[in-house]
């Protein structure tokens, strides 16, 4: 087993379970933070969706200063805001006062896509294009939280000046050549895109620069993990995920579903392989299995981060299967 240290943390899209209300998620976002704070996790990263009645955190920055204001050391950030459904001034100045309330503890993540489907996509961006000016966009808000120059007429106030973690996030090679030519550091969404992981890790360590970032590459990978006292009961939880997964590619999403025993009946065979092969990867098992799996993920991947998402349907299921997934890692002697 590698010895590797490498820190834990959390990717939360803040599910709404059926019979529950986006209220309740996040409350349960702000319990859940509150109890991997307690057991060493490092950074607690929201997803901006939009227009999906499963998820509750498109207010992504309103999110995060719930999330920081109730927490004391977790690094709050976001996994991630879609940039190009904003405008860089906004971003600066929601982010810039975030790290004004909370300074030292607020993390930017940035993806390119939309976060959603196409007509809400337009909803958001009123015409200002599909993404394809992501790099000039990221250009202008890096200017925004750099210390303003004389006679500078634009600034983000607050945030020129404040030094806000800039990572970039993908699931392709894009983002992560972009992340290593400007010496960012890249974070890569393994949780539903495995088939692009090595390809765009190794983008990333290729065309690095070093900059007044980062001195070398720095990456932190995504991946789903589903922990309990059995590996029966691991899959079980995990069907919530793969039953949302699979209304998703329906064209039907909603709510996140209660686990079942057995998903033979719920999907078609094509239906089973797009699922299976897009949550490809995810940890799940008891602790000595996924102990394993951490393990050999480490050896093959070279990730300096996880952060991890487990959409389990019962609140008090999901803490436990965080808490058995940091006395796993532990195990093979990561610094979580």
């Amino acid at each position: 087993m590698s010895s590797r240290a490498i820190p834990l943390s959390v990717l939360d899209l803040c599910p709404v379970p059926q019979g529950s209300t986006p209220a309740q998620a996040l409350h349960n976002a702000l319990s859940l933070a509150r109890h991997v704070e307690a057991i060493g996790y490092k950074r607690y990263w929201v997803a901006e969706h939009h227009n999906m009645t499963g998820i509750a955190s498109a207010a992504t920055s309103v999110v995060m200063g719930y999330l920081a204001g109730g927490t004391q050391t977790l690094r709050i950030g976001s996994g991630g805001i879609m940039l190009p459904n904003h405008a860089p001034l906004q971003i600066a100045e929601q982010f810039g006062t975030l790290e004004s309330l909370y300074p030292g503890r607020i993390d930017l993540g940035l993806g390119r896509a939309p976060g959603t489907d196409q007509a809400t996509a337009q909803a958001l961006r009123h015409g200002r294009g599909d993404g394809s000016d992501f790099p000039q966009m990221l250009d202008e808000l890096r200017r925004l939280f750099a210390e303003p120059k004389p006679g500078q007429r634009l600034r983000a106030v607050p945030g020129a000046g404040l030094a806000v973690p800039i990572w970039l996030l993908g699931s392709s090679t894009f983002s992560a050549q972009l992340a290593g030519q400007l010496g960012l550091p890249f974070a890569f969404a393994g949780q539903f895109s495995p088939d692009y992981l090595h390809a765009a890790l190794s983008a990333y360590r290729d065309s690095f620069q070093p900059s007044a970032e980062l001195e070398k590459p720095h990456a932190m990978l995504g991946i789903n993990a589903y922990v309990a006292e059995s590996r029966e009961q691991a899959h079980f939880l995990a069907s919530s995920h793969q039953q949302a997964f699979l209304n998703l590619i329906r064209g039907t999403p909603g709510p996140m579903p209660p686990p079942v025993e057995d998903m033979s009946e719920l999907w078609l065979p094509h239906e089973k392989h797009q699922v299976m092969s897009t949550l490809a990867g995810t940890l799940i098992g008891d602790e000595q299995a996924v102990a394993e799996q951490l393990a050999d993920l480490l050896e093959r991947t070279g990730a300096n981060e996880l952060i991890v998402s487990s959409s389990i349907f019962d609140q008090s299921l999901r803490k436990d299967s965080y808490s058995r997934l940091i006395q796993a890692a532990r195990s093979v002697g990561s610094d979580v």
